[in-house]
């Protein structure tokens, strides 16, 4: 992922280390500085590998790369700021997974629209043995996103964040509509 990085110097010259018989040969102080030019950024990777971990200073392209160890599904047209917050995020993310909240924030994350997401299921509590249960028996999402302009495109990203967040045992129906003027304060 690192590629050659140029002017890194070493922290420790392999030339210091040689024996005293070659601290003056000038061929072996430039073959060991040949080595450290090519060390010099193994050691500058290595000296400073927790901050490959921590989203809000690696690399960008390392960003992606820990996005995809904790499946935060930053996308990468997205600003590198925004992809930050997305992967630091994650793991509080995951907490949700599945559920009508965790379901609407992906989509939010990856569309930038906020949706509407409606569950055929329910809970109740009632003293009567025996009272109805609310929902319905078949398990089943319905997810609605209203867009100033729906595309194919769009829609098809709606359904690939709904099939990888959803439950696997509930059908899903994904709905991409036009916004209207009274959409303006979201989902209610």
């Amino acid at each position: 992922m690192r590629a050659a990085v140029d002017d890194v110097a070493t922290p420790d010259p392999l030339g210091r280390r040689l024996p005293g018989i070659y601290a003056d040969d000038d061929l072996a102080q430039r073959l060991t500085g040949a080595y450290d030019q090519v060390l010099a950024p193994v050691h500058a990777t290595l000296d400073s590998l927790w901050a490959y971990f921590d989203p809000a200073l690696a690399p960008p392209d390392f960003v992606d790369w820990l996005g995809s160890w904790v499946a935060a599904g930053a996308s990468p047209d997205r600003p590198v700021d925004e992809r930050r917050r997305v992967v630091a995020a994650a793991v509080t993310r995951h907490r949700v997974r599945g559920t009508a909240a965790g379901i609407a924030e992906e989509v939010r994350l990856t569309v930038g629209v906020l949706p509407e997401v409606v569950e055929s299921g329910g809970t109740t509590w009632s003293a009567t043995p025996g009272s109805p249960l609310p929902g319905s028996a078949e398990p089943t999402l319905t997810v609605r996103v209203r867009v100033p302009e729906p595309t194919p495109e769009l829609a098809a990203r709606v359904r690939a964040v709904v099939e990888a967040n959803r439950p696997a045992h509930v059908s899903y129906t994904v709905e991409v509509s036009q916004s209207s003027a009274d959409d303006a304060d979201g989902p209610r």
